[in-house]
């Protein structure tokens, strides 16, 4: 089976928190993390895990998250000719807040 999947990617920075700010609130975040995401991206992912030829159509900028983004969608066995890197313009980025209830608030910027 033959999978084109045509999505976001972006680079995710998840972060823990106790409780999710109020307006103008600073918190305490533990265990930043940055993990490869975006929509598309991830069912790509998951469209080859499960054994499909997965391409991946989409963008991303051309800076070290782009870089990353591309290398770690070709290590999970997703095909990334049709990813394009945009020059001049950084790759999609979402801040992820995760709460001690495990709620989540996310913030995108999308990018390239």
């Amino acid at each position: 089976m033959r999978i084109l999947v045509v999505g976001s990617v972006n680079m995710d920075l998840v972060v823990r928190v106790d409780h999710m700010p109020a307006a103008g609130e600073n918190v305490r975040g533990e265990d930043l993390r940055t993990i490869p995401g975006g929509k598309g991206a991830n069912q790509a992912v998951a469209c080859a895990r499960l054994g499909a030829e997965t391409t991946f159509l989409g963008r991303v900028g051309d800076d070290a998250f782009g870089r990353r983004l591309r290398q770690e969608l070709g290590d999970a066995g997703v095909a990334v000719d049709a990813l394009a890197t945009v020059p001049d313009c950084p790759s999609g980025v979402a801040l992820i807040f995760i709460d001690a209830a495990g709620e989540n608030s996310i913030v995108v910027t999308a990018g390239a």
